[in-house]
């Protein structure tokens, strides 16, 4: 059984990503019952940007 970040899903989703006015960097994530605000650092988020660059740039030699 796939667990995690392997895990195949039939939820759709929707995420916002924006600057807040405390200088923090939100990524928010809304589904039909649920919101998810979460709230990153400007380092944070930039380390988050890499990776999402990383693993779309892997994906690509699969």
């Amino acid at each position: 059984m796939n667990k995690g970040i392997n895990k195949q899903s039939n939820v759709i989703a929707d995420i916002q990503i924006g600057p807040t006015d405390e200088g923090m960097v939100r990524i928010f994530v809304t589904s039909e019952n649920i919101e998810i605000p979460m709230d990153f650092t400007p380092d944070e988020a930039i380390n988050i940007a890499d990776e999402i660059k990383s693993s779309a740039l892997l994906v690509k030699k699969i």
